[in-house]
């Protein structure tokens, strides 16, 4: 089974949308799938509509945190998945397309994620320009700083479950860090990691002003060092 995971913070708008498209989209393929909703601190009525969700749809499953953090929600999502598969969606960012070339990927011998990278050779990223740069930057700075060896790590992924579960317990970032802290832990645990290149295109405007997702991403990346330092010891 497949278990799709999507954050859902203050999502009222799109939400419903979202989550029927995946829905009826597994079906279509012929996959036993599940999605998890995630609702994380939402402050109009994402959190009752998800749950309205699903109460109608047997596919569907809410949880909710009382927190706004995307990248906890990722993980609490992870933990809670029945499948041996977890696709991680945003509601407005998804493919499932992407996730049958993925399984092409994933058997017992290959990678335990893949990545949908917006970096590697064939990648369209349709990305205001700003944002482009920094994720050009930050991958980088992780190549070099941290020896990552794919190009990506955050958007989405498809994972085997099964071996990445204590990897993912022993994760203690959030918001912006936790995919990244994850595929870092995954290859440094020996796991393999693998990238396809996906297209990009914003279907709305960041909700985070650039420069201040910069900001905390450069003092969480100093966070990030140290704990994956101290681990080593």
């Amino acid at each position: 089974m497949i278990s799709v995971v999507m954050p859902a913070f203050n999502e009222a708008d799109f939400l419903e949308a979202a989550v029927r498209d995946v829905v009826q989209g597994m079906a279509a393929r012929g996959r036993d799938g599940e999605v998890v909703v995630v609702e994380n601190g939402s402050s109009d009525g994402t959190a009752a509509l998800a749950e309205r969700l699903a109460a109608e749809l047997t596919n569907v499953r809410a949880l909710s945190l009382p927190d706004p953090d995307y990248g906890a929600a990722l993980r609490a999502g992870f933990l809670a998945a029945g499948g041996d598969v977890v696709a991680n969606f945003d509601v407005d960012y998804y493919d499932l397309d992407f996730v049958e070339r993925c399984l092409t990927l994933l058997t017992d011998d290959g990678p335990v994620i893949v990545v949908g990278s917006k970096r590697a050779e064939g990648a369209d990223d349709q990305r205001a320009w700003p944002r482009r740069l920094i994720t050009s930057v930050f991958a980088l700075v992780l190549r070099r700083g941290f020896g990552l060896g794919v190009s990506d790590t955050h958007g989405m992924k498809v994972m085997r479950r099964r071996p990445l579960l204590a990897v993912v317990e022993r994760c203690r970032f959030g918001t912006d860090l936790f995919d990244t802290e994850l595929v870092l832990r995954a290859e440094r645990a020996g796991l393999g990691v693998a990238e396809v290149p996906v297209a990009v295109r914003e279907s709305r405007p960041s909700r985070t002003p650039i420069l201040r997702r910069a900001v905390r991403t450069v003092r969480g990346l100093v966070r990030l060092r140290l704990a994956l330092r101290d681990d080593t010891r």
